[in-house]
């Protein structure tokens, strides 16, 4: 719990079988989380293996698609403030609590990987994803008059659950591009939302 608020952590796999114990554990070891819900999106071989010796529960998606998977976790998380992460180790879990002290005053809170600070050894944050990103985020700016941005494809991300709610019936994408999409919509239908380091 967080201030009372149950907290839920949507972890959607499908290549992260030799990551994904150790992501739940680092979650699990936090203290705040109060549900871990792994969203197997036709997953590796063994993944379910690894999720049976941690507390998550595993839930099947049989709709292949990134957006697929957090759409059926969306719709199966139970707390209050909902997070996104990827369990493939290249975030770290105790960014979860950044996310958090935003979600006091926001509606959604994105993660950022573009500031040079932040961005530590294991982080999936080559030349090309930073600015790729961060050119895309820039088009989204001046597109949807939204706040700063500077990173679309960060996966990190918070949304509480009466904003869920209201989005959710209007998302559309099943694939990779449904991180943007949530982001688009969030500000169309204006929402409080911030994007900070992690």
């Amino acid at each position: 719990m967080w201030h009372n608020k149950k907290i839920s952590v949507i972890l959607p796999t499908y290549n992260e079988k030799d990551s994904i114990k150790k992501v739940i554990q680092d979650f699990e070891g936090l203290g705040v989380v109060d549900e871990i819900l792994v969203i197997n999106n036709n997953a590796a071989e063994g993944t379910s293996e690894e999720v049976k010796q941690t507390s998550a529960i595993e839930i099947c998606e049989p709709i292949q698609g990134y957006g697929s998977a957090i759409q059926r976790g969306f719709r199966e998380a139970t707390g209050d403030l909902i997070v996104v992460c990827e369990p493939d180790d290249t975030f770290l879990a105790k960014d979860i609590y950044k996310l958090l002290i935003y979600s006091e005053d926001m509606d959604i809170v994105y993660g950022t990987r573009t500031e040079k600070n932040f961005i530590w050894e294991k982080a999936n944050m080559n030349l090309f994803l930073k600015w790729g990103n961060w050119a895309l985020a820039k088009m989204i700016e001046v597109l949807f008059n939204t706040n700063y941005l500077s990173d679309v494809g960060c996966t990190y991300r918070l949304i509480n659950r009466d904003a869920l709610l209201k989005m959710l019936p209007t998302v559309r994408v099943k694939s990779n591009f449904f991180g943007p999409e949530m982001m688009i919509r969030g500000y169309l239908m204006h929402f409080t939302c911030v994007q900070i380091p992690i």
